[in-house]
């Protein structure tokens, strides 16, 4: 039997390419590749893997270049992880800030293989005055203040030698393609995707923090309410949107089950509510357990659905108590909007 086609993404901007995770393909255990998200800050480049090296300096005692062959022949770990677009559910802000403009597609789950970080580093030999550690990545451009630059981020020591943050060859059980990051690309479970460096070509070990483009002028929260003015974006927030039924469907009377995803950055989901009125009213919506600490829970709620059009809202808690708000959060440059998304629909008798 064949297998049914991936759905198509919804694209978003054409060069560089950004594209949308169609919503109904967010509660698939691992979405097929040519249907996951896709962000790119830049044209992406031409690597050939044949070739490629990973080069590991600064604060090291011991600089390392390694070929693909070199990493694969570490010790592999394959993790499922949902990863969200730092700007995903820009356009439901007000007034909409500058920015690709992402609807709620920029989010997507599949199966990640690779060697963990740490290994690398250990097997480099962190030095004591060590602070952060940058990844580099291949693709470069004109960014906004007419300066050349390359995608640069950097993570603290603390959270790069975390044992689950990968150095990744394969997703879902195929060699990365070339729109994903190969031939290798960085993996931290738990934040949000620009931290998950593409086309990665260096590591440099910094002993003070990077302060480049995309670390200082870009994915940071600026005038978003609660959080210091130039914080780095860092781990999602807690996010459950409704899959099932579909934004402006039509439906008929009766039992209605309306089901979705949920996630967060800062643990396991741990409830997750539904309204059919609008916010008025609140239910418990059944929720499966996080079997996979770092991939997206599924919920479901059966509504007895009366005719006449209704609003449907899911909101989310997770296990540090962060709760989703009812509104989308404002700040100057997009990132970080995890309001209910409302889902209109018309029941009909």
């Amino acid at each position: 039997m064949s297998r049914p086609s991936p759905l198509p993404r919804r694209i978003v901007t054409e060069q560089p390419l950004n594209a949308e995770t169609p919503l109904e393909a967010l509660t698939a255990p691992a979405v097929p590749v040519g249907t996951f998200y896709v962000r790119s800050n830049f044209v992406a480049p031409v690597v050939s893997a044949t070739t490629w090296h990973l080069v590991v300096g600064g604060c090291v005692e011991r600089p390392l270049s390694l070929s693909l062959a070199d990493l694969a022949a570490l010790p592999a770990k394959t993790l499922t992880v949902t990863v969200e677009c730092a700007g995903n559910g820009r356009t439901a802000m007000r007034p909409v800030p500058p920015g690709t403009p992402w609807d709620f597609g920029a989010v997507a789950t599949a199966q990640f293989t690779g060697t963990p970080l740490r290994g690398v580093l250990e097997r480099a030999g962190l030095t004591p005055n060590a602070v952060e550690v940058l990844f580099i990545a291949a693709d470069s451009g004109t960014v906004e203040t007419g300066a050349e630059a390359r995608f640069e981020r950097s993570l603290p020591v603390s959270e790069a030698l975390n044992e689950d943050v990968l150095l990744v060859w394969a997703m879902n059980g195929e060699p990365l393609a070339p729109e994903h990051g190969a031939p290798l690309r960085l993996v931290v479970p738990s934040w949000y995707g620009m931290a998950w460096v593409k086309w990665l070509s260096e590591i440099q070990v910094l002993a003070r923090p990077f302060e480049g483009f995309f670390q200082t002028e870009r994915y940071i929260y600026v005038a978003d309410d609660g959080t210091p003015d130039g914080t780095p974006v860092a781990r999602m927030r807690v996010r459950a949107l409704i899959t099932e039924p579909a934004a402006g469907a039509s439906v008929p009377a009766g039992p209605l089950s309306i089901s979705g995803a949920a996630w967060s950055g800062s643990g396991a989901v741990v409830a997750v509510e539904i309204s059919t009125d609008g916010g008025a009213t609140w239910a418990a919506a059944e929720l499966a357990p996080a079997t996979e600490p770092y991939a997206r829970q599924l919920f479901s709620y059966t509504w007895q659905a009366q005719p006449g059009d209704h609003h449907l809202l899911a909101r989310a808690t997770d296990a540090a108590g962060n709760v989703q708000p009812l509104t989308a959060r404002s700040n100057e440059l997009g990132y970080g909007n995890n309001g209910v998304h409302p889902v209109a629909v018309t029941v009909v008798p």
